[in-house]
Protein backbone atom coordinates (compact mmCIF):
# COMPACT_ATOMS: atom_id res chain seq x y z
CA UNK A 1 0.00 0.00 0.00
CA UNK A 2 2.62 2.41 0.83
CA UNK A 3 4.32 1.90 -2.60
CA UNK A 4 0.81 2.24 -4.60
CA UNK A 5 0.19 5.54 -2.06
CA UNK A 6 3.97 6.75 -3.25
CA UNK A 7 3.58 5.34 -6.87
CA UNK A 8 -0.02 7.79 -6.92
CA UNK A 9 1.76 10.95 -5.61
CA UNK A 10 4.44 10.79 -7.83
CA UNK A 11 2.31 10.79 -10.70
CA UNK A 12 0.35 13.89 -9.11
CA UNK A 13 3.32 15.49 -9.01
CA UNK A 14 4.23 14.85 -12.66
CA UNK A 15 1.21 16.28 -13.48
CA UNK A 16 1.51 19.33 -11.83
CA UNK A 17 5.24 20.23 -13.17
CA UNK A 18 3.77 19.42 -16.82
CA UNK A 19 1.44 22.09 -16.20
CA UNK A 20 4.36 23.84 -14.96
CA UNK A 21 6.70 23.53 -18.16
CA UNK A 22 3.99 23.04 -20.93
CA UNK A 23 1.19 25.81 -20.34
CA UNK A 24 1.68 29.16 -20.53
CA UNK A 25 0.01 32.06 -17.43
CA UNK A 26 -1.04 34.19 -20.30
CA UNK A 27 -2.77 31.81 -22.35
CA UNK A 28 -4.69 33.31 -25.57
CA UNK A 29 -7.08 31.32 -27.78
CA UNK A 30 -5.42 33.59 -30.50
CA UNK A 31 -8.79 34.98 -31.25
CA UNK A 32 -8.92 38.91 -31.30
CA UNK A 33 -12.01 41.05 -31.45
CA UNK A 34 -12.32 44.45 -33.19
CA UNK A 35 -9.81 47.07 -31.90
CA UNK A 36 -8.30 44.50 -29.36
CA UNK A 37 -4.51 44.48 -28.19
CA UNK A 38 -2.20 43.11 -30.11
CA UNK A 39 1.29 42.61 -28.69
CA UNK A 40 4.71 43.29 -30.85
CA UNK A 41 7.44 41.63 -28.37
CA UNK A 42 10.71 42.04 -29.04
CA UNK A 43 12.75 38.80 -28.68
CA UNK A 44 16.31 38.81 -29.22
CA UNK A 45 19.39 40.67 -31.26
CA UNK A 46 22.70 38.45 -32.42
CA UNK A 47 24.51 37.87 -35.54
CA UNK A 48 22.80 36.14 -38.66
CA UNK A 49 25.78 33.52 -38.71
CA UNK A 50 24.92 32.25 -35.41
CA UNK A 51 21.65 32.20 -34.31
CA UNK A 52 22.50 30.55 -30.71
CA UNK A 53 24.28 33.75 -30.17
CA UNK A 54 21.67 35.58 -28.95
CA UNK A 55 21.23 39.48 -26.86
CA UNK A 56 18.58 40.93 -25.64
CA UNK A 57 16.54 43.22 -28.05
CA UNK A 58 17.60 46.49 -26.07
CA UNK A 59 20.79 45.68 -25.27
CA UNK A 60 21.28 48.02 -28.37
CA UNK A 61 20.48 51.29 -27.93
CA UNK A 62 16.82 51.03 -29.42
CA UNK A 63 14.16 53.29 -28.20
CA UNK A 64 10.78 52.16 -26.68
CA UNK A 65 7.49 53.50 -27.74
CA UNK A 66 4.99 55.52 -25.91
CA UNK A 67 2.69 52.54 -24.45
CA UNK A 68 3.77 51.48 -21.46
CA UNK A 69 0.86 49.15 -19.89
CA UNK A 70 0.67 45.19 -21.15
CA UNK A 71 -1.17 42.22 -20.15
CA UNK A 72 1.87 40.35 -18.32
CA UNK A 73 3.47 37.59 -20.02
CA UNK A 74 5.16 34.54 -18.23
CA UNK A 75 7.41 32.10 -19.76
CA UNK A 76 7.86 28.54 -19.90
CA UNK A 77 10.66 26.65 -18.50
CA UNK A 78 11.94 25.75 -22.47
CA UNK A 79 11.54 29.83 -23.29
CA UNK A 80 14.05 29.94 -19.93
CA UNK A 81 16.15 27.75 -21.06
CA UNK A 82 16.40 28.71 -24.98
CA UNK A 83 16.75 32.42 -24.13
CA UNK A 84 13.67 33.84 -25.05
CA UNK A 85 13.48 37.42 -23.86
CA UNK A 86 10.73 38.74 -24.41
CA UNK A 87 10.10 42.45 -23.89
CA UNK A 88 7.34 44.75 -25.01
CA UNK A 89 8.09 46.97 -27.68
CA UNK A 90 5.77 50.01 -26.49
CA UNK A 91 4.04 50.04 -29.95
CA UNK A 92 0.42 50.15 -29.49
CA UNK A 93 -1.31 47.91 -32.05
CA UNK A 94 -4.88 47.12 -32.16
CA UNK A 95 -6.91 44.20 -34.17
CA UNK A 96 -7.76 45.33 -37.78
CA UNK A 97 -6.58 48.93 -36.57
CA UNK A 98 -4.80 50.12 -39.32
CA UNK A 99 -1.67 52.79 -38.18
CA UNK A 100 -0.04 55.45 -40.32
CA UNK A 101 3.60 56.08 -40.22
CA UNK A 102 3.93 57.23 -36.76
CA UNK A 103 7.23 58.28 -35.00
CA UNK A 104 6.84 56.31 -31.84
CA UNK A 105 10.36 57.43 -29.77
CA UNK A 106 13.80 59.11 -30.62
CA UNK A 107 17.35 58.07 -30.45
CA UNK A 108 20.14 60.23 -28.87
CA UNK A 109 23.04 59.39 -30.93
CA UNK A 110 25.94 59.97 -28.83
CA UNK A 111 29.24 58.13 -29.11
CA UNK A 112 28.76 54.99 -27.27
CA UNK A 113 25.55 54.32 -28.91
CA UNK A 114 26.73 55.17 -32.46
CA UNK A 115 30.15 52.47 -31.44
CA UNK A 116 27.19 50.33 -30.37
CA UNK A 117 25.24 50.39 -33.64
CA UNK A 118 28.29 49.90 -35.73
CA UNK A 119 29.45 46.74 -33.86
CA UNK A 120 26.01 45.41 -34.72
CA UNK A 121 25.80 46.21 -38.29
CA UNK A 122 29.33 45.03 -38.95
CA UNK A 123 28.85 41.62 -37.38
CA UNK A 124 25.37 41.25 -39.39
CA UNK A 125 23.60 41.40 -36.25
CA UNK A 126 19.35 40.42 -36.78
CA UNK A 127 16.73 41.06 -34.12
CA UNK A 128 13.89 38.77 -33.60
CA UNK A 129 10.03 40.35 -33.13
CA UNK A 130 6.52 37.91 -32.28
CA UNK A 131 3.35 38.87 -32.79
CA UNK A 132 0.88 36.32 -31.97
CA UNK A 133 3.93 33.54 -31.40
CA UNK A 134 4.62 34.19 -34.69
CA UNK A 135 8.05 34.89 -35.29
CA UNK A 136 9.46 38.23 -37.47
CA UNK A 137 12.83 39.09 -38.22
CA UNK A 138 14.77 42.14 -39.58
CA UNK A 139 18.36 43.46 -39.39
CA UNK A 140 19.39 46.14 -37.99
CA UNK A 141 21.37 47.69 -40.15
CA UNK A 142 24.00 48.06 -43.36
CA UNK A 143 27.28 49.56 -44.39
CA UNK A 144 28.00 51.04 -47.67
CA UNK A 145 30.23 49.42 -50.00
CA UNK A 146 33.17 50.84 -48.55
CA UNK A 147 32.21 49.91 -45.36
CA UNK A 148 33.04 53.49 -43.76
CA UNK A 149 29.64 54.66 -43.59
CA UNK A 150 26.97 52.88 -41.34
CA UNK A 151 23.48 53.03 -41.89
CA UNK A 152 20.29 52.10 -39.47
CA UNK A 153 16.92 51.07 -40.54
CA UNK A 154 14.79 53.78 -38.11
CA UNK A 155 11.14 52.27 -40.17
CA UNK A 156 9.27 49.02 -39.48
CA UNK A 157 6.36 48.59 -42.43
CA UNK A 158 4.19 46.46 -40.55
CA UNK A 159 1.76 44.20 -42.86
CA UNK A 160 -0.54 41.87 -40.77
CA UNK A 161 -2.88 39.41 -42.68
CA UNK A 162 -5.94 38.27 -40.50
CA UNK A 163 -8.54 35.72 -41.64
CA UNK A 164 -11.55 36.06 -39.81
CA UNK A 165 -10.82 36.63 -35.85
CA UNK A 166 -7.32 35.37 -36.15
CA UNK A 167 -4.18 36.69 -36.98
CA UNK A 168 -2.59 34.29 -40.12
CA UNK A 169 0.16 36.40 -41.18
CA UNK A 170 2.80 38.91 -40.19
CA UNK A 171 5.42 40.26 -42.26
CA UNK A 172 8.23 43.29 -41.88
CA UNK A 173 9.47 45.80 -44.36
CA UNK A 174 12.46 47.51 -43.30
CA UNK A 175 12.51 51.42 -44.38
CA UNK A 176 14.04 54.45 -43.54
CA UNK A 177 17.58 54.39 -43.51
CA UNK A 178 19.33 56.76 -41.64
CA UNK A 179 23.43 57.27 -41.49
CA UNK A 180 24.70 56.88 -38.10
CA UNK A 181 26.36 60.57 -37.06
CA UNK A 182 27.54 60.80 -33.77
CA UNK A 183 25.45 64.19 -31.64
CA UNK A 184 22.18 63.92 -34.02
CA UNK A 185 18.69 62.71 -32.87
CA UNK A 186 16.97 59.64 -34.68
CA UNK A 187 13.45 59.17 -34.63
CA UNK A 188 12.02 56.00 -34.69
CA UNK A 189 8.52 54.87 -36.56
CA UNK A 190 6.33 52.19 -37.66
CA UNK A 191 3.09 51.58 -39.46
CA UNK A 192 0.63 49.11 -39.56
CA UNK A 193 -1.34 47.53 -42.23
CA UNK A 194 -4.72 44.88 -41.20
CA UNK A 195 -5.00 43.09 -44.86
CA UNK A 196 -7.29 39.88 -45.84
CA UNK A 197 -5.85 36.31 -45.99
CA UNK A 198 -7.44 32.55 -46.82
CA UNK A 199 -4.06 31.47 -44.87
CA UNK A 200 -6.00 28.76 -42.82
CA UNK A 201 -4.99 29.32 -38.49
CA UNK A 202 -3.65 25.88 -39.13
CA UNK A 203 -1.55 26.39 -41.27
CA UNK A 204 0.42 29.76 -40.76
CA UNK A 205 3.85 28.27 -39.97
CA UNK A 206 4.08 26.77 -43.89
CA UNK A 207 5.05 29.75 -44.80
CA UNK A 208 8.79 29.20 -41.80
CA UNK A 209 9.22 25.92 -43.16
CA UNK A 210 11.75 24.69 -45.98
CA UNK A 211 10.51 22.21 -48.57
CA UNK A 212 13.04 22.32 -50.60
CA UNK A 213 15.33 21.87 -47.97
CA UNK A 214 14.32 19.04 -45.94
CA UNK A 215 12.64 17.17 -48.94
CA UNK A 216 15.18 17.19 -51.44
CA UNK A 217 15.85 14.30 -53.46
CA UNK A 218 19.03 13.71 -52.08
CA UNK A 219 17.45 13.31 -48.74
CA UNK A 220 14.84 10.95 -50.08
CA UNK A 221 17.33 9.21 -51.81
CA UNK A 222 19.39 9.10 -49.02
CA UNK A 223 17.24 7.42 -46.76
CA UNK A 224 16.00 4.80 -49.27
CA UNK A 225 19.59 3.70 -49.67
CA UNK A 226 20.04 3.57 -46.00
CA UNK A 227 16.98 1.77 -45.30
CA UNK A 228 17.67 -1.02 -48.19
CA UNK A 229 21.27 -1.16 -46.83
CA UNK A 230 20.11 -2.21 -43.58
CA UNK A 231 17.49 -4.82 -45.17
CA UNK A 232 20.58 -6.53 -46.67
CA UNK A 233 23.04 -5.97 -43.65
CA UNK A 234 20.13 -7.89 -41.87
CA UNK A 235 19.62 -10.22 -43.74
CA UNK A 236 23.24 -11.10 -44.13
CA UNK A 237 23.92 -11.24 -40.65
CA UNK A 238 21.36 -12.97 -40.26
CA UNK A 239 22.11 -15.64 -42.69
CA UNK A 240 25.71 -15.82 -41.78
CA UNK A 241 24.78 -16.33 -38.02
CA UNK A 242 22.50 -19.13 -38.52
CA UNK A 243 24.03 -21.12 -40.85
CA UNK A 244 27.25 -20.65 -38.43
CA UNK A 245 25.35 -21.37 -35.34
CA UNK A 246 23.72 -24.64 -37.55
CA UNK A 247 27.35 -25.89 -37.21
CA UNK A 248 28.29 -24.54 -34.07
CA UNK A 249 24.86 -26.58 -32.93
CA UNK A 250 25.80 -29.85 -34.98
CA UNK A 251 29.31 -29.50 -33.69
CA UNK A 252 28.44 -29.66 -29.99
CA UNK A 253 25.72 -32.04 -30.35
CA UNK A 254 28.20 -34.38 -31.89
CA UNK A 255 30.57 -33.84 -29.16
CA UNK A 256 27.78 -34.91 -26.79
CA UNK A 257 28.05 -38.46 -28.46
CA UNK A 258 31.22 -39.22 -28.06
CA UNK A 259 32.83 -40.85 -24.87
CA UNK A 260 34.86 -38.76 -22.23
CA UNK A 261 38.18 -40.47 -24.24
CA UNK A 262 37.08 -39.30 -27.65
CA UNK A 263 36.46 -35.54 -26.06
CA UNK A 264 39.56 -34.83 -24.44
CA UNK A 265 41.73 -36.21 -27.56
CA UNK A 266 39.03 -33.79 -29.44
CA UNK A 267 39.73 -30.16 -30.17
CA UNK A 268 37.43 -28.58 -28.68
CA UNK A 269 36.96 -25.05 -28.85
CA UNK A 270 33.99 -22.08 -29.47
CA UNK A 271 31.41 -20.27 -27.82
CA UNK A 272 30.41 -23.41 -25.45
CA UNK A 273 33.60 -23.43 -23.83
CA UNK A 274 32.70 -20.26 -22.14
CA UNK A 275 29.32 -21.06 -20.96
CA UNK A 276 30.58 -20.74 -16.92
CA UNK A 277 31.50 -17.95 -17.53
CA UNK A 278 29.50 -15.75 -20.17
CA UNK A 279 26.89 -14.36 -17.69
CA UNK A 280 29.44 -13.30 -15.05
CA UNK A 281 28.90 -9.83 -13.78
CA UNK A 282 30.09 -7.45 -15.78
CA UNK A 283 33.34 -5.33 -14.28
CA UNK A 284 31.97 -1.78 -12.34
CA UNK A 285 28.71 -3.26 -12.46
CA UNK A 286 27.16 -0.54 -10.66
CA UNK A 287 28.23 2.14 -13.40
CA UNK A 288 27.84 -0.49 -15.99
CA UNK A 289 23.98 -0.48 -14.83
CA UNK A 290 23.61 2.77 -14.71
CA UNK A 291 24.18 3.88 -17.87
CA UNK A 292 22.01 0.78 -19.42
CA UNK A 293 19.30 2.21 -17.30
CA UNK A 294 20.06 5.60 -18.50
CA UNK A 295 20.25 4.87 -22.64
CA UNK A 296 16.83 2.48 -21.97
CA UNK A 297 15.24 5.74 -20.76
CA UNK A 298 17.45 8.30 -23.60
CA UNK A 299 15.90 6.27 -26.14
CA UNK A 300 12.58 5.98 -24.70
CA UNK A 301 12.51 9.89 -24.66
CA UNK A 302 13.50 9.99 -27.64
CA UNK A 303 10.82 7.48 -29.28
CA UNK A 304 7.91 9.74 -27.60
CA UNK A 305 9.14 13.18 -28.30
CA UNK A 306 8.96 12.29 -32.32
CA UNK A 307 6.26 10.82 -31.93
CA UNK A 308 4.66 13.59 -30.35
CA UNK A 309 6.50 16.08 -32.57
CA UNK A 310 4.68 14.27 -35.53
CA UNK A 311 1.75 14.47 -33.91
CA UNK A 312 1.39 18.15 -32.43
CA UNK A 313 3.92 19.97 -34.30
CA UNK A 314 5.79 20.92 -31.45
CA UNK A 315 7.81 23.78 -33.86
CA UNK A 316 4.60 25.99 -33.68
CA UNK A 317 4.70 26.66 -30.14
CA UNK A 318 8.54 28.75 -28.20
CA UNK A 319 10.13 26.85 -26.15
CA UNK A 320 7.56 23.50 -26.75
CA UNK A 321 10.58 21.00 -27.71
CA UNK A 322 12.58 21.67 -25.14
CA UNK A 323 9.54 21.66 -22.50
CA UNK A 324 8.03 18.52 -24.01
CA UNK A 325 11.35 16.56 -23.86
CA UNK A 326 12.43 17.63 -20.28
CA UNK A 327 8.43 16.57 -18.74
CA UNK A 328 8.81 13.13 -21.15
CA UNK A 329 12.52 12.51 -19.69
CA UNK A 330 10.95 13.18 -15.33
CA UNK A 331 7.70 11.21 -16.61
CA UNK A 332 10.23 8.07 -17.87
CA UNK A 333 12.44 8.35 -14.99
CA UNK A 334 11.15 4.92 -13.67
CA UNK A 335 12.39 3.18 -17.28
CA UNK A 336 15.97 3.91 -16.09
CA UNK A 337 15.37 2.43 -12.35
CA UNK A 338 12.99 -0.44 -13.79
CA UNK A 339 16.48 -1.53 -16.43
CA UNK A 340 19.05 -0.23 -14.30
CA UNK A 341 17.48 -1.58 -10.97
CA UNK A 342 16.91 -5.08 -12.27
CA UNK A 343 20.26 -5.39 -14.37
CA UNK A 344 22.20 -4.41 -11.28
CA UNK A 345 20.14 -7.30 -9.32
CA UNK A 346 21.20 -9.62 -11.88
CA UNK A 347 24.64 -9.12 -11.25
CA UNK A 348 24.81 -9.54 -7.46
CA UNK A 349 25.09 -5.54 -6.72
CA UNK A 350 24.18 -4.77 -3.08
CA UNK A 351 24.68 -0.85 -2.87
CA UNK A 352 21.36 -0.29 -5.05
CA UNK A 353 20.53 2.53 -3.49
CA UNK A 354 23.72 4.14 -4.81
CA UNK A 355 23.02 2.89 -8.09
CA UNK A 356 19.75 4.34 -8.30
CA UNK A 357 21.04 7.78 -7.48
CA UNK A 358 23.72 7.04 -9.95
CA UNK A 359 21.18 6.30 -12.52
CA UNK A 360 19.07 8.87 -11.85
CA UNK A 361 21.43 11.83 -12.00
CA UNK A 362 23.86 10.37 -14.70
CA UNK A 363 22.13 12.44 -17.65
CA UNK A 364 21.18 15.24 -15.59
CA UNK A 365 24.27 16.22 -14.32
CA UNK A 366 25.96 15.85 -17.50
CA UNK A 367 23.92 18.36 -18.83
CA UNK A 368 23.31 20.76 -16.28
CA UNK A 369 27.42 20.60 -15.55
CA UNK A 370 27.82 21.77 -18.95
CA UNK A 371 24.92 24.14 -19.27
CA UNK A 372 26.23 26.06 -15.66
CA UNK A 373 29.90 25.87 -17.12
CA UNK A 374 28.41 27.94 -20.63
CA UNK A 375 26.45 29.89 -18.37
CA UNK A 376 28.93 31.74 -16.76
CA UNK A 377 30.71 32.44 -20.04
CA UNK A 378 27.03 33.71 -21.40
CA UNK A 379 26.68 35.77 -18.17
CA UNK A 380 30.22 37.46 -18.67
CA UNK A 381 29.05 38.08 -22.64
CA UNK A 382 25.55 39.57 -21.09
CA UNK A 383 23.77 36.85 -23.53
CA UNK A 384 20.51 36.09 -23.70
CA UNK A 385 21.23 32.13 -23.28
CA UNK A 386 22.48 32.92 -19.64
CA UNK A 387 19.95 30.80 -17.16
CA UNK A 388 18.10 32.48 -15.14
CA UNK A 389 18.50 31.59 -11.03
CA UNK A 390 14.77 30.82 -10.90
CA UNK A 391 15.24 27.89 -13.87
CA UNK A 392 18.26 26.78 -11.86
CA UNK A 393 16.21 25.95 -9.18
CA UNK A 394 12.97 24.43 -11.00
CA UNK A 395 15.62 22.06 -12.66
CA UNK A 396 16.94 21.10 -9.69
CA UNK A 397 13.67 20.76 -8.31
CA UNK A 398 12.37 18.75 -11.45
CA UNK A 399 15.60 16.63 -10.25
CA UNK A 400 14.90 16.18 -7.02
CA UNK A 401 11.47 16.28 -6.26
CA UNK A 402 10.41 14.02 -9.74
CA UNK A 403 13.12 12.19 -11.40
CA UNK A 404 14.42 10.69 -8.35
CA UNK A 405 11.27 9.61 -6.73
CA UNK A 406 10.17 8.12 -10.14
CA UNK A 407 13.30 6.29 -10.49
CA UNK A 408 13.50 4.86 -6.75
CA UNK A 409 9.55 3.58 -7.95
CA UNK A 410 11.18 2.17 -10.94
CA UNK A 411 13.92 0.77 -9.64
CA UNK A 412 11.49 -1.10 -6.70
CA UNK A 413 9.87 -2.52 -9.53
CA UNK A 414 12.61 -3.54 -11.58
CA UNK A 415 14.53 -5.78 -8.32
CA UNK A 416 11.31 -7.45 -7.59
CA UNK A 417 10.09 -7.96 -10.88
CA UNK A 418 12.86 -9.36 -13.07
CA UNK A 419 15.75 -9.34 -10.76
CA UNK A 420 16.59 -12.60 -10.32
CA UNK A 421 18.96 -14.45 -12.18
CA UNK A 422 17.36 -16.33 -14.41
CA UNK A 423 20.22 -17.32 -16.40
CA UNK A 424 20.16 -20.71 -18.94
CA UNK A 425 23.47 -22.17 -17.93
CA UNK A 426 25.19 -22.51 -14.63
CA UNK A 427 27.40 -19.13 -13.76
CA UNK A 428 31.42 -20.29 -12.47
CA UNK A 429 32.61 -18.06 -9.74
CA UNK A 430 33.74 -14.42 -10.58
CA UNK A 431 37.36 -13.58 -11.63
CA UNK A 432 38.91 -10.39 -11.06
CA UNK A 433 38.79 -8.59 -14.84
CA UNK A 434 41.87 -6.29 -15.50
CA UNK A 435 40.68 -5.18 -19.53
CA UNK A 436 37.45 -4.36 -20.81
CA UNK A 437 37.76 -5.81 -24.45
CA UNK A 438 38.39 -2.87 -25.95
CA UNK A 439 36.18 -0.48 -28.20
CA UNK A 440 35.53 -2.29 -31.02
CA UNK A 441 35.27 0.14 -34.41
CA UNK A 442 31.39 1.21 -35.09
CA UNK A 443 30.35 2.73 -38.02
CA UNK A 444 26.93 4.96 -37.84
CA UNK A 445 24.36 6.36 -40.04
CA UNK A 446 24.73 10.45 -40.85
CA UNK A 447 21.40 10.84 -42.82
CA UNK A 448 20.03 13.49 -40.76
CA UNK A 449 23.25 14.84 -38.98
CA UNK A 450 23.34 17.57 -41.42
CA UNK A 451 19.45 18.09 -41.62
CA UNK A 452 19.05 18.17 -38.19
CA UNK A 453 22.76 20.47 -37.41
CA UNK A 454 21.46 22.70 -39.50
CA UNK A 455 18.03 23.89 -38.00
CA UNK A 456 19.34 23.88 -34.87
CA UNK A 457 22.78 25.97 -35.31
CA UNK A 458 21.45 27.82 -38.36
CA UNK A 459 17.51 29.54 -39.51
CA UNK A 460 15.96 26.35 -40.67
CA UNK A 461 12.84 24.81 -38.51
CA UNK A 462 13.14 20.73 -38.46
CA UNK A 463 9.74 19.35 -39.07
CA UNK A 464 10.09 16.07 -41.21
CA UNK A 465 9.78 14.15 -37.80
CA UNK A 466 9.21 11.17 -40.03
CA UNK A 467 12.48 10.54 -41.51
CA UNK A 468 14.15 11.03 -38.18
CA UNK A 469 11.67 7.98 -37.22
CA UNK A 470 13.12 5.82 -39.71
CA UNK A 471 16.49 6.80 -38.94
CA UNK A 472 15.81 5.84 -35.12
CA UNK A 473 14.69 2.67 -36.09
CA UNK A 474 17.29 2.14 -38.95
CA UNK A 475 20.39 2.94 -36.40
CA UNK A 476 18.86 0.65 -33.45
CA UNK A 477 18.73 -1.97 -36.15
CA UNK A 478 22.20 -1.58 -37.36
CA UNK A 479 23.55 -0.85 -34.02
CA UNK A 480 22.02 -4.29 -32.81
CA UNK A 481 23.48 -5.97 -35.82
CA UNK A 482 27.11 -5.27 -35.48
CA UNK A 483 27.33 -5.57 -31.86
CA UNK A 484 26.02 -9.21 -32.14
CA UNK A 485 28.57 -9.98 -34.69
CA UNK A 486 31.15 -8.53 -32.80
CA UNK A 487 30.03 -10.22 -29.80
CA UNK A 488 29.81 -13.60 -31.35
CA UNK A 489 33.10 -12.91 -32.86
CA UNK A 490 34.59 -12.58 -29.24
CA UNK A 491 32.58 -15.35 -27.97
CA UNK A 492 34.10 -17.87 -30.28
CA UNK A 493 37.13 -16.96 -29.34
CA UNK A 494 36.78 -17.82 -25.51
CA UNK A 495 36.69 -14.44 -24.30
CA UNK A 496 33.44 -14.22 -22.27
CA UNK A 497 33.74 -10.46 -21.37
CA UNK A 498 31.52 -9.38 -23.77
CA UNK A 499 29.21 -6.70 -21.61
CA UNK A 500 31.12 -3.71 -21.76
CA UNK A 501 32.27 -4.76 -25.23
CA UNK A 502 28.83 -4.68 -27.13
CA UNK A 503 28.37 -1.11 -25.13
CA UNK A 504 31.28 0.41 -25.79
CA UNK A 505 31.51 -0.99 -29.77
CA UNK A 506 27.99 0.69 -29.97
CA UNK A 507 28.32 3.94 -28.18
CA UNK A 508 31.68 4.61 -29.85
CA UNK A 509 29.13 6.02 -32.77
CA UNK A 510 29.37 9.40 -30.28
CA UNK A 511 32.83 9.56 -31.13
CA UNK A 512 32.07 9.70 -34.93
CA UNK A 513 29.21 12.24 -34.21
CA UNK A 514 31.88 14.22 -32.15
CA UNK A 515 34.36 14.58 -35.40
CA UNK A 516 31.54 14.96 -37.47
CA UNK A 517 30.74 18.40 -35.58
CA UNK A 518 34.32 19.56 -35.91
CA UNK A 519 34.07 19.04 -39.76
CA UNK A 520 30.33 20.98 -39.21
CA UNK A 521 31.73 23.77 -37.33
CA UNK A 522 34.84 24.65 -39.33
CA UNK A 523 33.52 24.23 -43.02
CA UNK A 524 29.51 25.38 -42.35
CA UNK A 525 29.44 27.60 -39.92
CA UNK A 526 30.90 30.97 -39.17
CA UNK A 527 30.89 30.63 -35.80
CA UNK A 528 34.31 32.19 -33.84
CA UNK A 529 35.02 33.47 -30.29
CA UNK A 530 35.04 32.04 -27.18
CA UNK A 531 31.50 32.21 -26.17
CA UNK A 532 30.52 30.86 -29.69
CA UNK A 533 33.16 27.92 -29.82
CA UNK A 534 32.01 26.99 -26.34
CA UNK A 535 28.27 26.98 -26.90
CA UNK A 536 28.59 24.72 -29.82
CA UNK A 537 31.31 21.78 -29.06
CA UNK A 538 29.89 21.99 -25.08
CA UNK A 539 26.37 21.07 -26.55
CA UNK A 540 27.68 18.84 -29.32
CA UNK A 541 29.79 16.84 -26.69
CA UNK A 542 26.18 16.31 -24.16
CA UNK A 543 24.22 15.31 -27.53
CA UNK A 544 27.23 13.15 -28.62
CA UNK A 545 27.59 11.16 -25.41
CA UNK A 546 23.56 11.30 -25.37
CA UNK A 547 23.56 9.59 -28.26
CA UNK A 548 26.57 7.06 -27.41
CA UNK A 549 24.99 6.39 -24.51
CA UNK A 550 21.56 5.36 -26.21
CA UNK A 551 23.21 3.25 -28.75
CA UNK A 552 25.18 1.32 -26.31
CA UNK A 553 22.21 0.79 -24.29
CA UNK A 554 20.65 -0.46 -27.66
CA UNK A 555 23.35 -2.49 -28.36
CA UNK A 556 23.84 -4.70 -25.05
CA UNK A 557 19.89 -5.10 -24.92
CA UNK A 558 19.74 -6.86 -28.09
CA UNK A 559 23.27 -8.23 -27.69
CA UNK A 560 22.04 -9.88 -24.20
CA UNK A 561 19.01 -11.41 -25.75
CA UNK A 562 21.29 -12.83 -28.37
CA UNK A 563 23.69 -14.54 -25.79
CA UNK A 564 21.00 -15.77 -23.83
CA UNK A 565 18.98 -17.40 -26.82
CA UNK A 566 22.18 -19.50 -28.50
CA UNK A 567 22.82 -20.09 -25.05
CA UNK A 568 19.23 -21.72 -24.34
CA UNK A 569 19.35 -23.48 -27.36
CA UNK A 570 22.60 -25.92 -26.73
CA UNK A 571 22.79 -28.65 -24.42
CA UNK A 572 25.23 -27.99 -21.35
CA UNK A 573 26.34 -30.86 -19.00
Amino acid sequence: MGLCKRTVEMVVLTAAVSSLLLVRADEHDHKYTDKEEVVLWMNTVGPYHNRQETYKYFSLPFCVGTKKTISHYHETLGEALQGVELEFSGLDIKFKDEVMQTTYCDIELDKPKRDAFVYAIKNHYWYQMYIDDLPIWGIVGEADENGEDFYLWTYKKLEIGQNGNRIVDVNLTSEGKVKLVPNTRIPMSYSVKWKKSDVKFEDRFDKYLDPSFFQHRIHWFSIFNSFMMVIFLVGLVSMILMRTLRKDYARYSKEEEMDDMDRDLGDEYGWKQVHGDVFRPSSHPLIFSSLIGSGCQIFSVSLIVIILAMIEDLYTERGSMLSTAIFVYAATSPVNGYFGGSLYAKQGGRRWIKQMFIGAFLIPAMVCGTAFFINFIAIYYHASRAIPFGTMVAVCCICFFVILPLNLVGTILGRNLSGQPNFPCRVNAPAVIVCLGGILPFGSIFIEMYFIFTSFWAYKIYYVYGFMMLVLVILCIVTVCVTIVCTYFLLNAEDYRWQWTSFLSAASTAVYVYMYSFYYYFFKTKMYGLFQTSFYFGYMAVFSTALGIMCGAVGYMGTSAFVRKIYTNVKID
